[in-house]
């Protein structure tokens, strides 16, 4: 593994989830791989889960963390080509890439969407970049169109909770109302590692809320909630804004919140979610305070699938 940006980036799925299951068994059983490697964390927008348990990921494999949140901390960059800098931007991202580089040998970062041009967000030009500047492996910690450890988690905890261990679970997305604009990285993720595990996938969402078509053609969409939940095993919730009419919010129906009254038509489903969550907006109190939630569980795993990724980009490259 080179870098990691998506599912894409993985040979066998099957291979490194069980990499993470024996890291959870015994976090640090590999503390010697990572030493005298440093792992650059570069921040563009704010993070909990992502920040902490890369952090503990790369602690538990011996290795060095530098943070930055560099739109705050650093100097203002500029990140497009041909560009007179006579404004505010005070360096280019080919010298600050080129930089981190030399410091560090690998390197996480976070870009968030402007949800304004599609086209501009979709091309993922800061994850571009930096690989090709830092010459360093990258890791994505969310971008515009993915968060791949946080999909990874996902999937390692619909494996430890799912009930028939030789069936495919039924898995619901459910988009979720919420009163700011979210980009669609995390659906667009948890979408393409569900498929590639072969479960079951159902997303509902109201009319003017597809996903990109490439990434949801081998999912049942679904435009009635309570329909969709029918017989699930799992149900993702999450908010996302409009593809189509990009970047904007058509709906804010308070209707689709999950609640329990809901989750009495799955199958006694486990309710996950990304966090951070809008509580009684996005899920209400009596699901998330209920045994049916299992969204700290998962934000426990995204230490393990860190480190079962930064393990691998290690051995793979050094």
């Amino acid at each position: 593994m080179k870098n990691f940006l998506s599912i894409n980036d993985v040979s066998d799925l099957h291979e490194l989830l069980l990499k993470a299951k024996k890291i959870k068994e015994n976090p640090l059983g590999n503390f010697q791989l990572g030493k005298g490697k440093y792992l650059g964390l570069i921040f563009l927008n704010p993070s909990l889960r992502t920040r902490l348990s890369t952090q503990r990921a790369a602690y538990n494999l011996g290795m060095q963390v530098m943070v930055i949140n560099l739109m705050e901390e650093g100097w203002r960059i500029e990140t497009a080509d041909g560009t007179v800098m006579d404004g505010d931007h005070v360096e280019h991202i080919k010298e600050a890439a080129a930089v981190i580089g030399r410091y560090c040998e690998i390197i996480g970062i976070r870009t968030f969407p402007g949800l304004k041009n599609r086209k501009e967000d979709y091309s993922e030009s800061i994850l571009e970049k930096f690989m090709k500047y830092s010459n360093r492996p990258v890791v994505s910690l969310e971008s515009a169109t993915r968060h791949p450890l946080q999909s990874f988690a996902d999937i390692m905890t619909i494996e430890e909770y799912k009930k028939d261990k030789n069936k495919k679970p039924r898995v619901v997305l459910t988009w979720a109302p919420h009163p700011k604009v979210l980009p669609q990285s995390v659906p667009n993720s948890f979408v393409e590692w569900t498929l590639k595990m072969n479960y079951e996938l159902i997303i509902t969402h109201p009319l003017g809320y597809e996903l990109e078509e490439s990434l949801t053609e081998n999912a049942i969409i679904e435009y009635n909630q309570d329909k969709a939940l029918e017989g699930a095993d799992f149900v993702y919730v999450k908010n996302w804004s409009s593809y189509s009419d990009y970047g904007k919010i058509l709906s804010k129906d308070r209707s689709w919140t999950l609640t329990l009254d809901k989750i009495r038509n799955t199958n006694n489903a486990r309710v996950m979610h990304c966090l951070p969550v809008r509580r009684n907006m996005v899920i209400a109190d009596d699901v998330l305070e209920s045994d049916h939630s299992i969204v700290i569980q998962e934000a426990e795993n995204r230490i393990y699938t860190a480190q079962a990724v930064l393990s691998q980009i290690i051995t793979d490259n050094f």
